[in-house]
């Protein structure tokens, strides 16, 4: 997903959370101090929510053996965040797949996953499931069971999307764009005809300069808009050709008639949640999709696009959670 920008308005693109950042404010003087405050925000996501640092709050609770477990506030909000999702898409988005994604070799940062050539062997085996973790709000305390290990990638970076995007909104005082790979928030008041992003279907990893399929180009005004597919990070292992979103019920990377899909939604940790789910969901989740009230574009594996209602005409975002 890019995003183009118009001559009143500045961007900044760089990498951290194992994609690529880009933002872009209403007003070019304040683009230096938010590209600050913005890659200090995401490190600090990074520490608490990376399954690949040793040192983060996340990998640490895998030593907890099923022990409650304070974490910080900003950890605590990850979570929530994480098991509404879970909630709201019927366990089609699920925390408790890490060991899973381990198990397809998805263990590191994705640029290392395709130089890594240890075998793997797959086997179904259903997630533990997001009801077995608990999360105390009130006193900051999670609780794992022991030998089920936590995958935020489903969520994280379109949360930290929405959190940065409001949080320097409210700093600066002008429209911000925050953009984490193909997670995209928006808050501030947007430029004239609102942030004009293209929304594009990809064919290939991104690692081989893959072939572009089609696109749209969509007027964003607020919430979020997201995109999910199973085509840009693939690698192969031992003869099999893996990707990245698993389905909870198999433990596997899922086997969707869709490719990609994009959704808008109120914010941009509810679009990413309902695009992932929509991939586990397979045939019939446009209608999922049209029922929630989300404009969505799902592209099938033959290029075939189906559009629900609102797409892409001006998304406004509604007001339901996905």
């Amino acid at each position: 997903m890019t995003t183009t920008a118009l001559r009143t308005t500045a961007a900044a693109e760089w990498r951290a959370l194992g994609t690529t950042v880009r933002l872009v404010v209403t007003d070019p003087a304040l683009l230096d101090s938010c590209n600050l405050l913005l890659a200090r925000q995401l490190a600090e996501v990074d520490v608490a929510c990376s399954r690949f640092r040793t040192d983060s709050e996340l990998t640490a609770l895998d030593t907890a053996h099923g022990r409650p477990v304070r974490v910080s506030p900003l950890l605590a909000e990850a979570l929530a965040v994480a098991l509404r999702a879970a909630q709201a898409t019927d366990g089609a988005v699920d925390p408790t797949v890490g060991s899973a994604m381990d198990a397809i070799g998805y263990d590191r940062d994705f640029t290392l996953v395709r130089e890594d050539d240890r075998p793997v062997s797959l086997r179904v085996r259903r997630a533990p499931g997001w009801r077995k973790v608990t999360l105390d709000q009130e006193t900051g305390t999670v609780t794992v069971p022991e030998g089920v290990r936590l995958d935020l990638g489903a969520t994280a970076k379109a949360w930290a999307a929405d959190r940065a995007a409001r949080m320097l909104a409210e700093v600066a005082g002008c429209g911000v764009l925050v953009s984490l790979g193909g997670d995209t928030a928006v808050a501030g008041e947007p430029p004239t005809g609102g942030w004009q992003i293209r929304v594009q279907d990809i064919t290939g990893p991104v690692e081989e300069t893959p072939a572009q399929g089609s696109y749209d180009t969509v007027g964003l005004r607020s919430g979020g808009l997201a995109t999910s597919g199973t085509t840009a990070r693939r690698w192969q292992r031992g003869g099999y050709d893996l990707h990245h979103i698993v389905d909870p019920r198999t433990g596997l990377p899922v086997r969707s008639p869709w490719r990609t899909v994009s959704v808008a939604a109120a914010s941009c940790a509810d679009a990413n949640a309902a695009t992932t789910a929509a991939l586990v969901k397979g045939a019939g989740a446009e209608r999922w999709l049209t029922h929630l009230g989300l404009p969505a574009r799902l592209v099938a594996h033959n290029g075939t696009v189906v559009t629900t209602p609102g797409w892409p005409a001006s998304l406004v975002a509604p007001e339901a959670a996905a």
